[in-house]
């Protein structure tokens, strides 16, 4: 993963609630354990008509909204069944965040692990956001806090370790690879202890 200090980005706004895993990434996609090239099939049965060919009314497929990297969702977003693939599919997508006044719990931790940071706000600001698709926001991960258009930032909930994976580019295993140094340290102190109470 790549460390995620900041973001500064256009935000592309999907109004439905109750989004749920399946609506993110279909289960007949689910076949591979490859992260790459599932961005392709992120909210597939939205994104194309029943021929195959983009459905020009679905907010991925507009012109504007090429290059966005934060989707605004509505309430209750990646519901459903657990499955890593969505993040993945999303962060494929070329997504760095998700803004929603609620994100489902399961979601949310496969999200943190893979780099996608959800954002949680109140859902007065989420409603503002989403009347006002294609606006900049710039996200700062070290603050916990989303900085509006209009100067003014909000804070929102990500808690430490979380927050520190996130900044140094590394998931749960990476995080305790970097440790082993001082694993090592431990057991050898642990040892010697034991060593001595033994003798």
């Amino acid at each position: 993963m790549r460390p995620f200090t900041e973001l500064t980005a256009r935000t592309v706004v999907l109004r439905e609630r109750n989004i749920d895993t399946d609506q993110i990434i279909p289960a007949r996609f689910l076949t591979t354990t490859q992260r790459k090239g599932l961005g392709k099939h992120a909210f597939n049965d939205w994104r194309y008509l029943a021929d195959g060919s983009p459905n020009p009314e679905f907010a991925f497929n507009k012109a504007e909204n090429v290059g966005a990297r934060i989707l605004v969702a509505g309430r209750n977003f990646g519901c459903g069944s657990s499955r890593e693939h969505a993040p993945w599919a999303l962060t494929d997508l070329g997504l760095r965040a998700v803004i929603s006044a609620e994100i489902a719990d399961i979601f949310r931790s496969n999200a943190l692990k893979n780099g996608l940071l959800p954002i949680v706000l109140d859902e007065s600001v989420v409603d503002a956001l989403l009347d006002q698709p294609g606006i900049e926001l710039h996200v700062d991960v070290a603050s916990r806090s989303v900085t509006l258009p209009d100067g003014s930032r909000v804070q929102f909930p990500l808690d430490a370790f979380a927050r520190t994976c996130l900044l140094e580019g590394v998931d749960q295993l990476g995080y305790l690879l970097k440790q082993d140094d001082a694993i090592a340290r431990f057991e050898t102190q642990r040892q010697s202890q034991e060593f001595r109470h033994a003798s």
